[in-house]
């Protein structure tokens, strides 16, 4: 049995395995998050059946089609039982097209519950766009490197707090030497593919706990609705002593190959300056680490400072730490937080009584 069914239906319904049946390009540049690839064409093939139908006519592709796939479509319903073992599945392409239809024409042949996609993965993107756009409240926790941000939202999220990791979804640690020299970054696509997933799964309601970024983490950028709001959001800074972030930083960094940090230290020698870019480079190589980092932090902590400047100062909220312990600085920055909650809510209260 087929039946249709939209983005929304698909999300806030009953979770069931996904099937994309575009090209694996057309996967690896963005895809709904927990979607399995059964590619209907190979990258090739999609090519030539497109300029058949171009060239020639619709059923002159649909004939292609179908001789490109003759032989495949057991090993399609082969890989669509691992995915779907139920035979409960969803099915998309592009646009809800011919791709679609004909895999769920297969599926539903051999026995399966298809619920087709209307709109396919373009609808999606639109679903993502919107989720972008909403106007959230967040709590961001802001504090030099090395303060322990990333740690506390972590802390954060075990104690059931709604969070936001965009350094997890981005796959960087949003600094020069952000990859760590393992990370691999999803597509820009893919990157607002996961964080709309995150968002979705959040109450609207509540607060969200977000990590302190620049517009861009690494090579993914956050989009300019989002952004905005974060900027304009109550900012938590962090203040850690220059001696504890040190160690943090030197705990994180230390054990990295010291080419790689090299490479990053030399690729932000306009900032840091010439002298300043051969001092932490000599640093790394003679193994000072504790001298590399604190002689990066003087440019970190600068542009951290400046970012402050552009922030409202009236919603900057300053939270003074003595170390970089999770566990007790995520419940120091929960108290203040529920302070401030409460004295705005009781500024609020009153001046709703000086307009009455």
């Amino acid at each position: 049995m087929t039946r249709r069914i939209t983005i929304d239906e698909l999300l806030t319904g009953p979770a069931i395995p996904i099937a994309d049946v575009r090209t694996p390009a057309e996967f690896a540049h963005g895809h709904i998050p927990g979607a399995a690839n059964i590619p209907l064409f190979s990258n090739e093939e999609r090519v030539k059946v497109g300029i058949t139908y171009k060239e020639e006519s619709r059923e002159a592709a649909i004939l292609l089609g179908f001789d490109l796939t003759g032989s495949k479509w057991s090993g399609f319903i082969r890989q669509a039982l691992e995915i779907a073992p139920g035979k409960k599945i969803a099915v998309h392409c592009w646009r809800g097209g011919m791709r679609s239809a004909a895999m769920a024409w297969a599926l539903d042949l051999y026995g399966f519950e298809v619920s087709l996609i209307q709109g396919g993965y373009k609808h999606y993107r639109r679903w993502v766009h919107k989720m972008l756009e909403q106007p959230y409240e967040f709590r961001v926790v802001g504090g030099m490197t090395g303060s322990g941000k990333t740690r506390i939202l972590t802390q954060l999220s075990q104690q059931n707090e709604p969070t936001v990791d965009l350094e997890h979804l981005a796959q960087h640690q949003g600094s020069t030497y952000g990859t760590l020299n393992r990370l691999v970054q999803p597509t820009q696509e893919q990157f607002e593919n996961q964080l709309a997933a995150r968002l979705s799964a959040l109450n609207p309601a509540q607060p969200i706990w977000i990590e302190d970024e620049s517009q861009s983490i690494g090579r993914c950028i956050l989009p300019k609705p989002f952004w905005t709001r974060m900027r304009s959001a109550v900012l938590f800074d962090l203040q850690v002593p220059l001696d504890q972030r040190l160690a943090a930083l030197e705990r994180e960094y230390g054990g990295l190959d010291r080419d790689f940090l090299v490479e990053c230290t030399q690729r932000i020698t306009k900032r840091l300056g010439p002298e300043q870019t051969k001092f932490a480079v000599a640093a790394i190589r003679e193994g000072r680490i504790t001298d590399f980092i604190r002689q990066v932090l003087v440019y970190y902590d600068k542009a951290y400072l400046k970012g402050l400047k552009w922030r409202d100062t009236t919603r900057i909220i300053p939270l003074e730490l003595k170390d970089t312990d999770e566990l007790k600085n995520a419940s120091a920055l929960l108290s203040v937080a529920q302070t401030h909650a409460l004295a705005q809510t009781h500024a609020l209260a009153q001046t709703q009584v000086i307009t009455q």
